[in-house]
């Protein structure tokens, strides 16, 4: 009578004296597959397996017949015809490995710790490796079978499910296919898929093995395909995430890293790293490190000696061919990416297309509404459904991207599928939604507008103040691109009207520097082409304001240029008797004058400035001139006259109120003056009771002005000696200085230096704590 396999096997090996690490060891079979065999999970190891056994426990030939015999008798099998009948399994190899895969140590790593922790008796492991196409799933799961095969002695299957083909295979005839690899009798395998799945799950049961179900359309087909409790594993690769799916871990791939990229470029193409290390980052980023793309790229070059990577380098940097030029062979970028597109509705199609029309990297579901001519609900459907598919990202919580060489693709199938009409109205469509939507949502911030319309409906939530800014942060890249196609197309209404609703917005964000001149040069064109000299006046300031604000720190030539533009525009404003736009002009001359320094002509510019605009009922400029009156003066060294100014300034904002924004900003900068001010003339406790309520202030309102007031009463306890105190509110606020970058090198460099000078924490005196 032949032994089972355990027992006999445990028994020799005692014989041995080894125990189940030593001959894990000598056998090279795994500590856990040794374990199962012994314990009667795995009750049929394949001929490999045994022969090696044999040979690391030294048996004679009588006992490997004994053992292979024990194998042999605990695989399944029939007796007869018409029963089942399991014999030796056919098994369905998997596909032919790479020999230069590269990467992936984490995904590797995570199904590897899956299929060794597989238990005898729970339910079987399920992992979904997923994502778009071309990222090497299918690659990514052989390595992953070929480091796991001694952990699944009874083999591994193999299924490809051809989800993206136009008819799928079925779920039945996948069932039939692995039953028969499994060693079922054709005849037995019965006509039902749902008994076909019950007789699965009934073998899985009995064998450790691995499932490897490739390239799956969608739930429906793998829901049959799952065993039950069982020591085996499967693994479902597929473009689409199936969330359908429960009790299954997930495995996303992405893009390779550029190290990563350039490492299985020279893996295939051979060519010296570092002779060509600047060409092969230049090929990785053009092929958007999609493992498929510079699969075909590097063997392109691998085949083509006369090449160089800067050859390849130079072919895929046109756009319009790249696509082109990642395909060898009967394998294709362009072709597996059509493969997706061709399962998708017509209305997602559609929405696919219209999507490379937009000017951004990435985007939110209202632009691809307006370019559909849909409900937003019903884009974020279409959005998701490409997600879902791979033909899109997620970035973030409600925004997508495209990858690059997806969104040429998309381009390539708009130019090939919608008429040269189609395509440019859906581009107004979208260039005009966008101007109209950052033109109310900069009017925010500006005195005379504030909240959208009653009547307005908008695709977007505009409600608040916040949600305007974020709106106009988020979408900074579109709605700049919509304002230049407006421009490029004589839009010159549309076009000023934007540059009108920005002026203040554009104050509490000066940092975005070249984006501001861009704005305003392109809305002082366009004011120029209209015919009212007033407007024009208006917005040929705001373009002297941005190249101040862009150009200030490069030295004295920048800033010279600036101050002549603006006395430009305060003279043309002169001749026209416009009292506004000349305080305007002469304070941005002013602005430039003070930073050169120059700081007498400064002060006869801002006070030029309040003049006018006070003669013109203008209360914001007449803020902006007398805050910088009180710089100048205290530049000047006249500290009680700047204070006094300053008090000034702080009593005309409180007795002639402007819009709130306004009114705020106006307000931190009277008090941070003041406060500056104070530090100057060495009044050290005055300026802490100024800068301390304008602290709260600010801490209130989420100011930027939270710095400053930091400053100042780090530099107001050091006054008094308080260094424990004076070196807390310095160091915040250098790191708000740092985190914001408002401060120029310069500035920020002293005050480190103020703070280096307090000496070292155990150093300080312990005054203030």
């Amino acid at each position: 009578m032949v032994n089972s396999f355990g027992p006999l096997l445990r028994s020799l090996r005692q014989a041995a004296h080894l125990t189940i690490e030593e001959l894990s060891h000598a056998s090279g079979v795994s500590v856990r597959a040794i374990g199962d065999m012994e314990r009667g999970i795995s009750r049929g190891p394949q001929r490999r397996t045994v022969q090696a056994l044999a040979e690391a426990l030294r048996l004679d030939e009588e006992q490997r017949a004994e053992l292979a015999e024990a194998a042999r008798a605990g695989r399944p099998r029939s007796s007869g015809p018409g029963e089942e009948r399991v014999g030796r399994p056919r098994l369905y190899e998997l596909p032919r490995g790479l020999g230069d895969f590269v990467g992936r140590e984490a995904e590797l790593e995570l199904l590897c710790a899956q299929g060794r922790a597989a238990p005898a008796d729970g339910p079987t492991p399920v992992v979904v490796v997923h994502g778009q196409v071309g990222l090497g799933k299918t690659a990514c799961v052989v390595r992953a079978a070929e480091l796991l095969r001694e952990v699944f002695p009874d083999g591994q299957f193999y299924v490809d499910l051809r989800g993206v083909d136009a008819e799928p295979m079925p779920a039945a005839e996948a069932l039939h296919r692995l039953l028969r690899a499994l060693g079922l009798d054709p005849r037995a395998i019965a006509e039902e898929e749902q008994e076909r799945a019950s007789q699965l799950r009934a073998v899985m049961a009995e064998r450790r093995c691995l499932l490897v179900l490739d390239n799956a359309a969608d739930e429906a087909q793998i829901r049959p395909l799952l065993p039950g409790p069982g020591a085996g594993m499967v693994v479902v690769t597929s473009r689409r995430t199936l969330g359908g799916l429960e009790g299954v871990t997930r495995i996303a791939l992405a893009p390779f890293s550029p190290r990563e990229s350039a490492e299985l470029l020279q893996a295939i193409v051979r060519e010296a790293a570092d002779r060509a290390a600047a060409e092969t980052a230049q090929v990785a980023g053009l092929c958007g490190h999609l493992p498929l793309a510079l699969r075909i790229a590097g063997t392109r070059l691998a085949s083509r000696p006369g090449w160089t990577m800067r050859h390849l380098a130079e072919r895929l940097s046109d756009a319009d061919r790249r696509l082109a030029n990642l395909a060898v062979g009967d394998v294709g970028v362009e072709a597996a990416f059509a493969l997706s597109y061709a399962v998708l509705s017509s209305r997602a199609k559609a929405t696919f297309r219209r999507l490379a029309l937009v000017p951004a990297v990435d985007f939110a579901a209202p632009i691809a509404a307006v370019l559909t001519r849909s409900e937003v609900l019903a884009a974020e459907d279409q959005l998701d459904d490409l997600v879902e598919l791979g033909l899109l990202q997620h970035e973030g919580a409600d925004r997508y991207r495209f990858h690059d060489l997806i969104r040429l693709y998309a381009s390539h199938r708009l130019r090939e599928e919608e008429p040269a009409e189609a395509r440019a109205a859906a581009e107004r469509r979208m260039a005009d939604w966008l101007v109209e939507t950052a033109t109310v949502a900069g009017r925010w911030f500006e005195p005379d507008y504030g909240a959208p319309p009653p009547g307005y409906k908008g695709l977007v939530p505009l409600a608040t103040q916040e949600e305007a800014r974020a709106w106009l942060e988020a979408e900074r890249d579109t709605w700049l691109s919509a304002l230049r196609m407006a421009a490029a197309a004589d839009r010159h209404e549309q076009v000023a009207g934007l540059g009108e609703a920005m002026r203040w917005f554009a104050a509490y964000t000066p940092h975005w520097l070249g984006d501001w001149l861009e704005v305003f040069g392109l809305t002082r064109a366009a004011a120029a082409r209209l015919s009212d000299r007033r407007r024009e006046l208006w917005h040929m300031n705001r373009h002297v304001w941005a190249f101040l604000a862009a150009y200030s720190r490069r030295g004295e030539a920048a800033l010279s240029e600036g101050a002549e533009r603006a006395m430009e525009v305060y003279r043309l404003a002169e001749s026209l008797g416009a009292d506004r736009e000349q305080a305007d002009a002469v304070c941005n001359a002013a602005e430039a004058w003070r930073t050169l320094p120059d700081i007498d002509q400064a002060l006869w510019a801002y006070t030029r400035g309040r003049e006018l605009a006070e003669a013109a009922g203008y209360h914001h400029t007449y803020y902006w001139a007398s805050g910088g009156v009180a710089i100048a003066l205290s530049r000047l060294g006249r500290q009680e006259e700047a204070i006094e100014e300053y008090r000034s300034l702080l009593r005309n904002i409180d007795e002639q109120p402007v819009a709130s924004a306004a009114a705020q900003h106006s307000r931190m900068f009277a008090l941070g003056g003041l406060a500056g001010a104070l530090l100057a003339a060495q009044r050290w406790q005055e300026a802490i009771e100024v800068a301390e309520p304008a602290l709260a202030e600010t801490l209130e309102q989420g100011s930027i002005w939270t710095m400053n007031m930091r400053l100042a009463l780090g530099r107001a306890y050091a006054g008094l000696g308080a260094t424990g105190q004076a070196r807390e509110y310095l160091t915040r606020s250098i790191e708000l200085a740092e985190k914001h970058k408002t401060w120029t090198p310069r500035s920020l460099e002293q005050v480190k230096a103020e703070l280096a000078a307090l000496g070292r924490p155990e150093a300080a005196d312990g005054t203030g704590g």
